[in-house]
C-alpha cells in the first residue's frame, strides 16, 4: 500500500528559545521573522500560514538557533476554532502599511511639478519597492491590495502624464495575425522622446520583426508620413489593444508571444505602463530608462543605449534555469 499523501497544515510555528544574552542574534532572527512576514505571538514564538516557503523560512532559523545553542522547535497544526482561524488571520493584517504608502504616493504626486523626471522615478520605484515588500509578506490579500495596486498605476499615470504625454488610448478588438516576412525593410514611427512602452517597443521591432528598420521619432502622431508604420500612438498600426499595451500586440501580431521570455519582458512593459501585477525588476528597470533618457542627446542614441539593457533582460527571461 502506497504512504497516504500527507495533508498541508494551515498553520505552522517556531518555538524557539535564544541562548544566553545574545543580542546580535536575537536581532538577525527578528529581522528574517520580519522580512518573511511571519506573526509573532509571543516572545519567540512565530506564526506563519502552512506552506512550502514558511517551512523553508522557519527551518533555516532553527537550523541557526539550534547551532548557537538554543532550542527551537517547528510544530504545524490547525485552529481549533473559526474564531481562534480569524485572530490567528488578524495577526497578518497589512492594511495600516498599505495605507502609509497610499499616503506617501499622494504626497510624491503632489511633488511631481517639482521634481526632475529621474528623480521623480527614483522616489516612485523606492515606494514600489516598499509596496513590493509588503505583499510579499501579504497572505491574505484583501480590499487594501487592490486600493494600493490602483495608487501605484495612478501614480505611474500622473508621473507619465507629466513626463511622457499623450500615450495612447486603448482600441477595441483583437491583434491581427501578421507574416514577418512582409515587414521587412520598413520605416517605423512612434512619438519622439521615447519612454518604456516605445523603446521596448523598437527594440522588438528591430530583434525579431525587421532587423534593417528605420525609425522616425515624430513631434506630433499627426506628422506620421503614410508609407511609415506607426506604432503607440492613437491611430497607429500598433497600439494598445483592449488590456494589452504595445509591445504586447506588436509580439501577438506577429507570433512571439509564445516566447517566454518576450512574455515576461512584456509584463515588465505592461506594468510600467499602464500598472498591474507587480514585477520585481521594473523600479530598477525604470530608473536605468529614466537615467539614460537624461543622458543621450536624441532618441537613436537612447535606443542605442537601451537595447543591451533589454537584450540582457530577455537573455535572463528566456533562461530555464532563472529561478522566480
Amino acid at each position: 500500500m502506497s504512504p497516504l499523501k500527507r495533508r498541508t497544515a494551515a498553520w505552522l510555528l517556531l518555538v524557539s528559545n535564544l541562548p544566553g544574552h545574545n543580542p546580535t542574534l536575537r536581532m538577525r532572527i527578528w529581522r528574517a521573522m520580519k522580512a518573511a512576514g511571519a506573526g509573532l505571538l509571543r516572545d519567540g514564538t512565530y506564526l506563519l500560514p502552512g506552506s512550502d516557503q514558511a517551512r523553508e523560512a522557519f527551518a533555516e532559523q532553527a537550523a541557526e538557533i539550534k547551532a548557537a545553542g538554543g532550542l527551537a522547535h517547528l510544530l504545524s497544526f490547525d485552529a481549533e476554532s473559526p474564531e481562534q482561524n480569524a485572530e490567528f488571520v488578524a495577526l497578518f493584517d497589512r492594511s495600516a502599511e498599505y495605507a502609509e504608502a497610499i499616503e506617501r504616493l499622494e504626497d510624491l504626486k503632489g511633488a511631481f511639478p517639482q521634481l526632475e523626471e529621474v528623480e521623480a522615478r527614483q522616489q516612485l520605484a523606492a515606494v514600489g519597492r516598499e509596496v513590493a515588500a509588503i505583499t510579499v509578506r501579504d497572505f491574505f490579500a484583501g480590499e487594501s491590495r487592490t486600493q494600493i495596486e490602483n495608487a501605484l498605476a495612478e501614480a505611474e499615470a500622473a508621473l507619465n502624464a507629466r513626463f511622457a504625454p499623450d500615450e495612447p488610448h486603448a482600441a477595441h478588438g483583437k491583434a491581427r495575425q501578421l507574416d514577418r516576412k512582409a515587414y521587412r525593410s520598413r520605416t517605423w514611427a512612434t512619438r519622439e522622446h521615447l519612454w518604456i512602452d516605445r523603446v521596448a517597443s523598437a527594440w522588438l521591432i528591430r530583434r525579431f520583426i525587421d532587423p534593417q528598420a528605420r525609425f522616425l521619432w515624430l513631434k506630433r502622431p499627426k506628422d506620421c508620413p503614410k508609407r511609415a508604420l506607426g506604432f503607440d500612438f492613437d491611430g497607429a498600426a500598433f497600439t494598445h489593444v483592449d488590456s494589452k499595451v504595445t509591445f504586447e500586440v506588436l509580439a501577438a501580431s506577429f507570433g512571439l508571444d509564445k516566447d517566454p521570455g518576450l512574455a515576461r519582458l512584456g509584463a515588465l512593459v505592461h506594468h510600467l505602463d499602464v500598472g498591474g501585477i507587480p514585477v520585481p525588476e521594473a523600479p530598477g528597470f525604470a530608473t536605468i530608462m529614466a537615467g539614460a533618457r537624461a543622458l543621450q542627446k536624441d532618441d537613436d542614441a537612447l535606443l542605442k543605449a537601451m537595447t543591451p539593457v533589454l537584450d540582457s533582460l530577455y537573455a535572463g527571461y528566456k533562461s530555464p534555469s532563472r529561478k522566480g
